[in-house]
Parts: C-alpha cells; sequence; structure tokens
C-alpha cells in the first residue's frame, strides 16, 4: 500500500520533472546566413559561371538541427545532370537559360525527386529553390515563392 506521501506527492513530482525535461530541450539556432558550396562538390562548373542571357537560379539546402538528416549530401541535379552536393546550410547559384528545367534532388538513401522549374527574368517571380527533409526524414525540394 502506498504511503500517504507518495499519493499526494508523486504526481507533482512528475509534472516538475517532465517540466524540467521540456525545459532543457533544444533550442533554435540563431539564424545564419547560407554558406557557399565549396568547390570540390560542385560536379559540373559550367553551370556555375554567369553568362549573357542567364538568369540566376538559387538553391539552398536549409539548416536542420535533425542529427538524422544534418550530416547527409543533397545531391542536385539540373536537366538529368548530376551537377553538385550540398550539406546543411549551404546554397549555390547555377546560371540556366529562360524556359522549363528539370531540378532534382536526393540522397544516398532517397530516390530522386524532381521539380518542374520554369526560370524566368520576370521579377514578379523568385528563381529560388528550397531543400528540406520532411517529418520521415526524406529529402523536399520546393520552389520557394515571393
Amino acid at each position: 500500500m502506498k504511503s500517504a506521501f507518495a499519493r499526494v506527492f508523486r504526481p507533482a513530482l512528475l509534472a516538475a520533472a517532465a517540466l524540467c525535461v521540456a525545459a532543457c530541450g533544444a533550442t533554435p539556432a540563431e539564424p545564419v546566413p547560407f554558406k557557399a558550396v565549396s568547390a570540390d562538390r560542385i560536379v559540373k562548373p559550367g553551370y556555375t559561371e554567369p553568362a549573357s542571357g542567364m538568369v540566376a537560379v538559387d538553391v539552398r539546402r536549409e539548416r536542420s538541427d535533425d542529427v538524422i538528416v544534418r550530416f547527409r549530401d543533397a545531391l542536385v541535379y539540373i536537366d538529368g545532370e548530376r551537377v553538385a552536393d550540398l550539406m546543411n546550410g549551404e546554397h549555390i547559384v547555377f546560371y540556366l537559360t529562360p524556359g522549363l528545367h528539370r531540378l532534382a534532388v536526393s540522397t544516398q538513401f532517397d530516390p530522386v525527386r524532381e521539380l518542374q522549374f520554369i526560370v524566368t527574368a520576370d521579377p514578379r517571380y523568385t528563381n529560388r529553390a528550397s531543400i528540406t527533409f520532411n517529418a520521415d526524414h526524406r529529402i523536399v525540394l520546393t520552389r520557394v515563392a515571393q
């Protein structure tokens, strides 16, 4: 049989312990600028050189504090060609002709996720894509709206 002390104070102690654990959880990091991808992880450097008639397309690998996906390379493809690998918090700018292109991403664990991406010089639209991971730790590619 439980003592009167255990019946009265045990629920309060459990609640206090849960509050302490919740308060000690991870806090979001300060926002920092994206780092440029290092040259050794650019597979096709021709896509990163500006030229007349080309439009800049910024692809960003959003920061994650999830240790399961944090250290995975995000393999980036343009029109079916692998062009670069992005790590957590990196970005790369590609220069593409205006029109429809296929941007795609994958990891060593995920199938290729492809996005039909219209590159335009029209300032009403952004030419930026974002790489994230969903709750199941699967890679996701989306166009960033203005």
